[in-house]
């Protein structure tokens, strides 16, 4: 009975331990979840971008599997694909292009691209905030965000006259941006997410 009563005691002193390593397994797993996603928010897959570095692998065949930088036209060159533009593209759609140009060379290649380095995510904001200046980032970001990692406007700033502007098809785009409508809740639809290469002017 004392032998019963000593293994039961022992028993609820040993189950907290266990939860907590559970919960401490729990925290960790969710951590590499939330680490894979980084580089995309909103439902946005990452588009590549000049001085990315990509892992590109053909399974089974050992000397196509290498790391390659984008270089700043956009473009990269693999063996038997040549040379491709990539910049502004996805990850998936290069991988079927490099498969398709691999076709005759390698009947059903395997090929998988992986960004390794994210070097070509890179937004600027100028103007009167506390740290203007270019940040290079490793997940996409909206212009609030951005502002925020600027350490937000000075007191000075035209809240209702920021601009973002965006090279886009040979011709530069601008949006507007009222931060008074979004701190008050209003017109969330003009904190856009920020693409590459984008300036948030705030004046």
């Amino acid at each position: 009975m004392s032998s019963t009563f000593h293994n039961a005691r022992g028993a609820i002193r040993r189950a907290p331990r266990r939860l907590l390593h559970l919960a401490a397994i729990g925290c960790v797993s969710l951590f590499a979840v939330g680490s894979s996603s980084a580089f995309a928010q909103g439902g946005l897959e990452y588009r590549i971008g000049p001085e990315d570095v990509l892992h590109i692998s053909v399974w089974k065949e050992e000397d196509l599997d290498r790391k390659v930088l984008v270089r700043p036209d956009g473009g990269i060159s693999f063996p038997l694909a040549g040379d491709l533009q990539v910049s502004g593209r996805t990850p998936l759609e290069i991988q079927d292009e490099i498969r398709s140009r691999l076709q005759r060379f390698v009947p059903d290649a395997e090929v998988t691209v992986a960004v390794e380095e994210i070097s070509g995510y890179t937004v600027f904001v100028l103007g009167e905030v506390n740290e203007p200046g270019q940040f290079t980032l490793g997940r996409y970001v909206d212009v609030l965000q951005a502002l925020t990692l600027a350490g937000g406007v000075t007191p000075y700033a035209g809240e209702r006259d920021i601009r973002v502007l965006r090279r886009q098809d040979g011709k530069e785009v601008t949006y507007s941006f009222d931060y008074r409508d979004i701190k008050r809740g209003r017109d969330l639809e003009q904190n856009i997410i920020l693409q590459s290469g984008d300036v948030v002017v705030v004046p």
